[in-house]
């Protein structure tokens, strides 16, 4: 196989860092899964070390994998009118995380990723690290390496709750004050809890539970486009060509 970017920086990532980093290339894309006990070490290691030297960050978000690799609609079975609609029954906010469905090895419920950016290198580094309590959902902030995550660890604790130990000042940065729940995890509804309306009678803006009935109107489908098609069709031609 030639020796793309990708592959040498994760042959340097592997060289460094041992079994402390699981190292994945997908789509020419290097993921290094880290323990938050061992994601400040690390992360200094790929500001200062010349190998690496990633001292931009690009974002800091998180994700929540309840429902992962579940779907509500039907997507192999297609009639002339579209997808078939709801008949999967497994979507979020038919169960809860205790009794959810379990895909094979997805054990931890939250996790944090940071996108990195080298530019002396001209790489670029995604840094995935699972929470290890879904209860309290808690990594080390990097603002102490990378001050610029600030916001980006303030939004994602506004939005997943994910908490960011030793930020220096983290709260809510999205939403408004006294919000309650954090909007992008799963099993918060997406018509929201609460509703708003003027009163003529109080002469104020009241408060009320929603009154929308939660339905589900797009289908989640993970799908290759023809440009990620035809990459990896040009990756396997030269994989055997070489």
């Amino acid at each position: 196989m030639t020796d793309t970017p990708t592959n040498s920086l994760a042959e340097r990532l592997s060289a460094r860092f041992g079994d402390t980093l699981k190292i994945s290339v997908v789509r020419r894309e290097v993921t290094a899964e880290v323990a938050a006990d061992d994601l400040l070490a690390v992360a200094t290691a790929l500001r200062d070390e010349a190998p690496f030297r990633f001292g931009v960050p690009i974002d800091v978000c998180g994700i929540d994998y309840l429902g992962y690799g579940q779907t509500e609609w039907d997507t192999e079975t297609v009639s002339g009118t579209g997808f078939s609609r709801g008949v999967e029954g497994e979507a979020v906010g038919r169960f809860t995380w205790a009794d959810r469905p379990r895909p094979e090895g997805q054990k931890r419920r939250f996790a944090s990723v940071v996108h990195l950016l080298s530019l002396e290198n001209n790489q670029r580094l995604r840094l995935h690290v699972f929470c290890e309590d879904d209860t309290l959902p808690m990594v080390p902030s990097l603002t102490g390496i990378w001050p610029g995550v600030n916001w980006f660890e303030r939004e994602s604790f506004d939005l997943f709750g994910i908490v960011y130990a030793g930020h220096p000042d983290l709260r809510r940065i999205l939403t408004d004050y006294g919000f309650v729940g954090h909007p992008f995890r799963k099993d918060f509804p997406l018509i929201g809890n609460v509703e708003v309306r003027y009163d003529p009678e109080q002469k104020r803006v009241v408060y009320e539970p929603v009154s929308i009935e939660p339905r589900v109107l797009v289908p989640r489908v993970i799908r290759d486009d023809a440009d990620l098609l035809q990459a990896k069709a040009e990756a396997a031609d030269n994989w055997r060509n070489n």
